[in-house]
């Protein structure tokens, strides 16, 4: 299967991946057929990415960490649970919170399984989840990547729990947001962004005195917008003041925040996430959670088109667990031209050079023989 950008999408293409809805139906199906209906469909969708079937992609896989069954009913638990506090004040929020805090963990426990078990990269799925509002999904995205990391810092399952908590619940103060600010198209004023950076602390005042979530977790709502350097907020803390466990929801956050969908923008792919990330390194965010994150993402998911330094292109095959930046790809092209017969390429092996990430490749018409 292949990634492809929605604005090249044509006819009669085959869907290789099933999108689903925020109800966990299926949007658009596997195996499907494409129309300009349903290219108009997704692009009113803001849909960017799909995966397709073709030939010179066959036989390539994409391996989710988390099953779709354990992921719609994680976003619809967050849903739920977060739509509800938003009817609620006072002692009610706190007795909803210790009501729901057992569904949390178990939610958090499914997906350790998941992520512990899953010897492959984590992928950032092109968008084969749609949902009406951004919260719910960036939460449990957030979650996922917050868990990948401390396991790959070699924290323990009852720290990991912790941290997954308070990823998981890292943005509940937005709850508490006006929600037209928190869906403003555009810029927010001076006075609009004060008021949204306050979620750190209403989340922090929500969560620090539930007898059924660590006080931790709740330091995870309030510190995860802090940075190294002291520019972020609420307290402008440093460094050492800032706990780890915020540390790596920070990063998480971040990355997730620019890999999808916003009101105001459109997603980034993997790498140029990944290249916001590193640039912030030592300074903004965390050397070795950094570095941790590195080590756990495929910054070049399987199926994405590469064009290479010597004017080749080729799409990522398999993974390098060695070196996440240097995957195996498969060449079909050489000087604008299909070759015969693809063959295999190690980037970790080779001294090329990627130059462009090409969702919007549509390859030439002609005769391509597998190896």
């Amino acid at each position: 299967m292949r990634l492809i950008s929605t604005k090249v999408l044509q006819e009669e293409m085959v869907i290789a991946k099933t999108i689903w809805n925020e109800a966990g139906m299926p949007l658009l199906q596997e195996g499907v057929h494409v129309t300009n209906r349903i290219i108009q469909r997704l692009q009113q969708l803001n849909v960017q990415y799909v995966y397709i079937d073709d030939e010179i992609s066959k036989n390539i896989e994409v391996v989710e960490a988390i099953p779709p069954k354990i992921r719609n009913a994680a976003v619809n638990k967050i849903e739920n649970s977060f739509k509800t506090l938003k009817r609620l004040k006072g002692t009610d929020i706190t007795y909803c919170l210790e009501k729901s805090s057992k569904d949390f963990t178990a939610i958090i426990n499914s997906l350790m399984d998941s992520i512990f078990d899953n010897e492959e990269l984590l992928t950032v799925l092109s968008d084969a989840f749609i949902y009406d509002e951004y919260i719910y999904q960036h939460s449990l995205q957030v979650t996922i990547y917050t868990i990948s990391i401390a396991h790959e810092m070699k924290y323990n399952a009852e720290e990991v729990r912790q941290i997954g908590i308070g990823a998981m619940l890292h943005d509940i103060g937005k709850m508490l947001i006006p929600q037209e600010i928190l869906q403003k198209p555009g810029r927010l004023t001076n006075e609009e962004y004060d008021t949204m950076k306050m979620h750190t602390q209403y989340g922090f005042d929500t969560l620090r005195n539930l007898h059924t979530i660590s006080l931790l977790s709740a330091h995870c709502a309030f510190q995860h917008h802090e940075r190294l350097d002291g520019s972020g907020y609420p307290r402008g803390l440093v460094d050492f003041e800032i706990h780890p466990y915020a540390k790596i929801i920070a990063v998480a956050d971040v990355f997730d925040a620019v890999t999808s969908n916003r009101v105001y923008r459109n997603k980034m792919l993997p790498s140029e996430g990944l290249a916001i990330i590193n640039e912030g390194s030592g300074t903004l965010y965390d050397q070795m959670v950094v570095e941790a994150f590195n080590r756990v993402i495929a910054a070049y998911p399987n199926g994405t088109v590469l064009l290479l330094s010597n004017g080749s292109r080729g799409i990522v095959s398999k993974q390098n667990a060695s070196n996440t930046m240097r995957p195996k790809l498969r060449i079909f092209e050489e000087h604008g031209k299909l070759v015969k017969a693809t063959y295999e390429l190690d980037l970790a092996s080779s001294e090329l050079d990627i130059l462009n990430v090409e969702p919007d490749y549509l390859e030439e018409k002609g005769t391509v023989y597998m190896t």
